[in-house]
């Protein structure tokens, strides 16, 4: 999985030229989109990158124990894991019962930026080693 840096400018104007028929659908279409390198460092504040060592280090096998691994309420966690879900930071896989286990699914994000531009040239996200094609 790669990540995606687009305005929501940007993003309108491709999904437009696509629903006409302009241009085929790019190929990275399906990924996570950011609109900027700001937004994804909002969502890795140090209270989240804490919670994703906890899920590295720990392994929990819920939800629930993350929230008693971290001393937060369990909505509180469960609130910030869908976020970090919807980035593609973390997944929640079936556990025990009706159980959600979050695991890391990225481990390492690089961002390569033109500060002369303002534009990003790449972003490169390491796995941990499980999660490896």
């Amino acid at each position: 999985m790669r990540l995606k840096i687009q305005s929501m400018k940007q993003l309108k104007a491709e999904m437009l030229s696509v629903a006409r028929g302009r241009r085929k659908a790019p190929a990275d279409a399906g990924r996570v989109s950011f609109e900027s390198v700001e937004a994804v460092m909002r969502l890795l504040t140090p209270e989240n990158r804490q919670l994703l060592a906890i899920i590295e280090e720990k392994k929990p096998a819920s939800v629930a124990e993350l929230a008693r691994l971290l001393r937060r309420a369990e909505p509180n966690v469960s609130r910030t894991l869908g976020k970090l879900v919807a980035a593609g930071f973390v997944r929640l896989r079936p556990g025990a019962g009706r159980t959600k286990v979050p695991e890391v699914a990225i481990r390492r994000l690089a961002i390569d930026i033109d500060v002369c531009h303002e534009s990003v040239i790449g972003v490169r996200v390491d796995f941990p080693a499980e999660n490896a094609l």
